[in-house]
């Protein structure tokens, strides 16, 4: 393929426009708490600037965010989490619940993931 070929051909694909997904805000989000000591799991519901204490954690939702196409697929969660009295958080940061072990809490006791955003 000639040069002038190969340089058309990149200067179509990048000048179209990017794919981008509409991402929709629920109006807050499922996360699964679970005790690795005692093995319960548990589901906690947030609405945002929500703060619920789950053993010795307390969990404060932020934003939950998921795309129009597959509202009930994919979640994107943001959270920040603190253990016993803690002024520092053990977690601050984005959650997908797609995969949840991208960005975990690093934590011996707990693990903590984003299940879904609610949407009405």
């Amino acid at each position: 393929m000639p040069f002038k070929a190969i340089l058309a051909l990149c200067a179509a694909l990048l000048s179209g426009p990017a794919a981008a997904q509409e991402v929709l805000t629920g109006s807050g989000a499922v996360l699964r708490v679970l005790d690795k000591l005692t093995g319960l799991a548990t589901d906690v519901s947030l609405s945002f600037g929500e703060t619920a204490t789950q053993g010795y954690l307390r969990i404060t939702l932020n934003d939950c965010r998921y795309p129009a196409t597959n509202p009930s697929g994919e979640a994107y969660a943001a959270v920040t989490v603190y253990y016993r009295n803690l002024t520092a958080p053990i977690f601050e940061g984005w959650m997908l619940a797609s995969s949840p072990a991208l960005n975990a809490v690093d934590h011996p006791r707990y693990d903590v993931w984003a299940l879904r955003c609610m949407t009405s």
